[in-house]
């Protein structure tokens, strides 16, 4: 092949992945590089009801100082989110009302969440605090994630419901 001809290849190669990127961002379908669910690609999938306990939810975090510190030390990927950090996906753990105590686990209305043991440093050793727990204050979700290196709402709190942008379906994924 000639140069020009590579050129001209390469071109339209970038330009029809462009198109496909494009078709797939506005469809809904996002890329999950982090450890917190499953690599791979998924789907936001827009919730037809009130969010419930257990749902699993794409959730773009407010830009807080909390959230600025977790994107500083490297717990966000870059996203189209407030702050220029890409949506989280959690399931959701507890609705507004609900009581939450955090100690070395967390407990929900006085029942232990599996898989939710508090980590007190991040693993380059960085001190971690623990969220001081309470009441799920109106208009808020507490976020949990099943794998233990997660940044969860046992760290930052419960979120805002604004920032709920639907449930997360695996399209296709990847669970070592």
């Amino acid at each position: 092949m000639r140069p020009r001809r590579i050129l001209q290849f390469l071109a339209g190669a970038a330009v029809v992945m462009s198109a496909l990127a494009a078709t797939a961002f506005t469809g809904g379908y996002r890329l999950n590089l982090t450890p917190s669910e499953p690599l791979g690609l998924w789907r936001i999938e827009t919730l037809q009801r009130p969010v419930a306990i257990g749902d699993l939810v794409f959730l773009c975090p407010p830009n807080t100082p909390m959230f600025i510190e977790a994107w500083r030390r490297g717990y966000l990927r870059r996203g189209l989110c407030a702050g220029g950090s890409a949506p989280l996906i959690k399931t959701v753990a507890a609705l507004p009302g609900q009581r939450i105590e955090i100690t070395d686990h967390v407990l929900i209305d006085g029942r232990s969440v599996p898989a939710s043991s508090v980590s007190r440093e991040d693993g380059e050793g960085r001190v971690l605090l623990p969220d001081p727990g309470g009441v799920v204050p109106p208009h808020h979700l507490f976020l949990h994630s099943r794998f233990a290196s997660s940044y969860d709402s046992r760290y930052f709190g419960p979120v805002p419901v604004s920032g709920l942008l639907g449930l997360a379906r695996p399209v296709l994924t990847f669970d070592p």
